[in-house]
């Protein structure tokens, strides 16, 4: 059993899911409390959603916010507010009651998540999901990506430990931030195939992007550059330039969709084609189903989520060979790799893995061993042993 009172903070929280972040803390939170940990999140809410609840054996409190602007600029200063409002909000249940540890998510909470623990004298772990130096290769000199930058090295430094989610992301945040390797843990995400359940008739979606005899490429995730869909499309266009069997969905959106879809077009695969732009779990996790592979060709990836669903999912995986996706697509075992940034890497690969049926049926037979290891009841047990070394290190002497 686990005997610790965490306060979690995280800008993003079921049932508000901007991206991947929501569904680790979700886990995250669940695991430590089946665990017999006293957990609390706190996080933002809009609409109807609920300011107090119990989800999963977990207290959610939220602050109701605003919805975050597009505008970069705009951005920065909603987040400021956010972090004002959560930490208001923090102070009060700091009245009601006392933690062990505040644990934050990224920098878009640091400053309410450090605030909160400096205030309950307790220690602040932080989890760097993703850097803006790996975001933008490195260009931060100028504004905005100088504040976010600025932002997350002061949080890295702030922070009594911090999380990384591969071994590759331990070493960039060491490398970027000054940090040494000693207070940075190396955890990895979990997945529950149990939460990955089709919905709908798969032979009816199947044929909505489809016909018999034809392959389905997918591709999943935020539509931004780092991302590497615009290799993916040039791959693409490269492979049906060879036959006409091959079609194609997108489904995601984010600041890239509009170049995305203007790039499909003027290459002459858009007919073959469909972005979908954001979409719920549900038929997310149904499209892993009736692809017959998921290309995942991030230029920059701190774990490789997408990757990971897709293998528990029976699909197969083609997976660009950087960062921590070489941690989670071992290359011909569970998955493929090819040369990050290469349309013609990717573009030999897919022919391979759509023309061998007998590959194809090996690597899912492979992964859904494979992704045994990535086990949501692990990750809170790691998580709580950098809690407790931090508690036992404050703690007075007998």
């Amino acid at each position: 059993m686990i005997d610790v009172r965490v306060l979690i903070v995280s800008w993003e929280y079921p049932p508000i899911v901007e991206g991947g972040l929501a569904r680790h803390v979700r886990k995250l939170a669940e695991g430590l409390a089946d665990a017999g940990a006293d957990v609390c999140v706190l996080t933002r809410g809009a609409g109807d959603t609920p300011v107090e609840e119990e989800r999963g054996g977990v207290r959610v409190r939220r602050v109701l916010h605003t919805r975050a602007p597009r505008d970069l600029d705009a951005f920065l200063a909603w987040v400021d507010r956010m972090n004002d409002d959560l930490a208001a909000r923090g102070r009060e249940l700091l009245d009601e009651r006392s933690f062990d540890v505040v644990h934050g998510h990224d920098w878009l909470v640091a400053e309410a998540a450090c605030a909160l623990a400096r205030a309950a004298g307790v220690p602040y772990v932080t989890t760097i999901h993703a850097t803006e130096h790996g975001r933008h290769q490195g260009w931060v000199a100028e504004h905005p990506q100088s504040h976010i930058h600025g932002v997350e090295t002061w949080m890295a430094h702030a922070a009594d430990h911090v999380i990384a989610c591969s071994h590759y992301m331990r070493a960039h945040v060491a490398d970027v931030f000054g940090l040494p390797d000693a207070r940075i843990a190396v955890i990895p995400n979990g997945i529950d195939p149990g939460d990955l359940r089709p919905v709908g008739d798969l032979a009816r979606l199947r044929r909505r992007f489809a016909e018999p005899g034809e392959r389905l490429v997918l591709l999943a995730g935020r539509l931004v550059y780092e991302k590497g869909f615009q290799d993916a499309l040039d791959a693409l266009r490269a492979l049906t330039r060879r036959r006409d069997d091959v079609r194609f969905v997108v489904a995601g959106s984010g600041p890239h969709e509009a170049a995305l879809r203007e790039q499909a077009r003027r290459l002459g695969i858009a007919p073959r084609g469909a972005f979908l732009g954001w979409i719920g779990d549900d038929l997310l996790h149904s499209l892993y189903r009736v692809a017959d592979v998921c290309i995942v060709p991030s230029i920059y990836e701190p774990f490789g989520l997408v990757a990971l669903e897709a293998m528990a999912s029976g699909c197969a995986c083609l997976a660009a060979d950087v960062g921590g996706l070489r941690e989670v697509v071992p290359h011909r075992d569970a998955g493929l790799r090819f040369r990050a940034r290469s349309p013609r890497s990717l573009s030999h690969w897919l022919g391979r893995v759509l023309d061998d049926d007998e590959l194809r049926r090996a690597l899912v037979a492979e992964a859904r061993e494979h992704v045994r290891a990535f086990d949501w009841a692990d990750v809170a047990r790691r998580t709580a042993g950098v809690y407790g070394q931090l508690v036992a290190a404050r703690a007075p002497a007998a």
